[in-house]
Parts: C-alpha cells; structure tokens; sequence
C-alpha cells in the first residue's frame, strides 16, 4: 500500500507541477519512448540474469508490493516450534526425536505451526540442526560456524534479485540518453520543417531523458529498497533458530534458551514474554494467525 501512496504522490507531482508552470500534458506522452526505455532495460535484465533469478525477481517483486514480512503470528510459531523440539530432546528417545524431524508433514508439532510448515526452507534448516543436535557429537562453536555460512550463503541468494534489479535501476538514465538521442536523429531528419513541428519532436525526444531518471530514481530505486527491507526481515526468523539452539546446547533450559531467540527480533515487533509463554502452554493458539 505504501509504494502505490507514493508513487501516486512522486506522478502527482511531477505532473502537477508540470501543469503549474504551463506545461501541456500531452507533451509527456510519448509511449514509444517508454517501449524503448522499458524494452530496453528488460531484455538487458534477462540477457544479465539467469532464468532463476529473473523468475525470482518477480516473485520479490510482488512481496515487495505485498509487504510480505514475518508477522507476530510467524514469530510465536517459529518460538513454539523450537520449545516443542528442545522440550522433547530432554524428555524424550532419539527415535521419538527423528520421526517429527524425518516428516515433518505429518509432525504435530510442526502441524500446529502451519507459518513455519508452510516455509519449506525454515523447516527443513530447523530439523537438520536439531538432527545434528541428536546425533551429539558436534560442538556448539562448530554448529555456530556451520549456521553462518549457511544463512550467509542463503541471504546471498534471496539478494539476488535485488542486486540484479538495483543494476538496471541504474542503467535506466542512459538507456533514457539512448531514447532521446534517437528522437534527435528524427528530429534532425525533419530539419527543414517549421520550428514549430522542430520543437515538438526535440521536446519529445527530450521525454526520453526524464523517463530514464524517473524510472531509475522515482520506480526503481524505492521498490529495490523495499525488496532488501522485506527479505532482510524475513530472514530474521532464522537467525531466531540459529540462536536459540546455540543456547539450547550451551546448557541453557528451553524457556531460557527462547528468550535468546526473542531478542534477536526488533522490539517494535517482539513478541511480549507474556505472549511467548502463552504460546508455550497452548502452541499455535495464541495471537491472531496472519493469513
């Protein structure tokens, strides 16, 4: 919702102010200028990418526009989750252990949190740390290193898209020269037309120009932000696992070992111990389930 409220603020005013000093609006479009800005940049962004990245580009994209970052709700399942698993590594046998973590799917603990669940990837980094947790012979600090290079190495694939995307915003001003040096080459083609007919077509291929900046600078470079903000919060979650298992294994009990985890969130949208420690009661029924 916050993109679409200012980009209609950024066009209003530009528009606006276009208007304001005597501007005509039909000066501004130009829609094959537009086809060769916008066409321009696409087919560069494929020709730079691979297909993986450009589809997921598109799905950034959307989470963008969506906002589609971790809620209360995916914060106490992930908390739930883990004081479910550590709970039973103190109570319970290896093999009680493994048939939660070997299908998942059709554990209760993980079906009680359908956000975590639903996020293959969460699901699967959580059992294979709690795996090597049972299998015991690894150390913490070794567990630790393991856990950095692979968030690392995951982070660096989920900013991907946004590098990718970033490199385009800013190629959009010379792809925007491109456009207006080809309206000048038109223009120059009519040079023995009247100035009037001159001035139409110098003034449309100088649209070139400022469709390239307003892309790049007014589009572009807001919703690349957007993108970093809304994959950086998602990957919160697992550094919320990374330290909680750490504490678990350094000694720590399960509720102790949450409060590590806890305080990994941003205290704007942490979760209160009140509402942790309901969840640890009654798992998956605690706030409101984000849709």
């Amino acid at each position: 919702m916050t993109i679409i409220i200012g980009f209609v603020i950024t066009v209003g005013c530009i528009i606006g102010g276009f208007m304001a000093m005597g501007g005509h609006v039909d000066a501004l479009f130009q829609p094959f200028e537009l086809v060769i800005i916008g066409g321009a940049g696409v087919g560069a962004f494929i020709m730079g990418n691979p297909l993986k990245v450009v589809k997921d580009s598109g799905k950034a994209l959307a989470e963008a526009f969506k906002y589609s970052v971790p809620k209360e709700r995916h914060y106490l399942d992930v908390l739930g989750v883990l004081y479910s698993l550590m709970r039973d590594l103190r109570t319970k046998s290896r093999n009680e252990i493994e048939a939660h973590i070997d299908n998942p799917d059709e554990s209760p603990i993980f079906q009680s949190a359908p956000t975590v669940l639903k996020n293959k990837e969460l699901t699967s980094f959580i059992c294979d740390y709690v795996r090597l947790i049972i299998i015991g012979n690894a150390r913490s600090h070794e567990i630790e290193a393991l856990m950095d290079e692979e968030i690392e190495t995951m982070m660096h694939d989920k900013m991907k898209p946004y590098h990718s995307i970033v490199a385009i915003g800013d190629s959009f001003p010379a792809i925007g020269i491109i456009a207006a040096v080809l309206g000048v080459i038109k223009a120059m083609a009519k040079i023995n037309e009247s100035p009037e007919v001159l001035g139409g077509l110098i003034g449309a291929a100088l649209v070139g120009t400022m469709l390239g900046i307003f892309l790049s600078y007014c589009l572009v470079n807001p919703l690349t932000s957007q993108i970093k903000i809304v994959r950086g919060k998602q990957h919160r979650l697992y550094i919320i696992v990374k330290q909680t298992l750490l504490a678990y294994m350094n000694g720590s009990v399960p509720q102790v070992a949450l409060e590590y985890g806890r305080k990994t969130i941003s205290n704007y949208e942490r979760p209160s111990i009140d509402s942790v420690e309901q969840e640890m009661m009654n798992p998956g029924g605690g706030a409101e389930r984000a849709a």
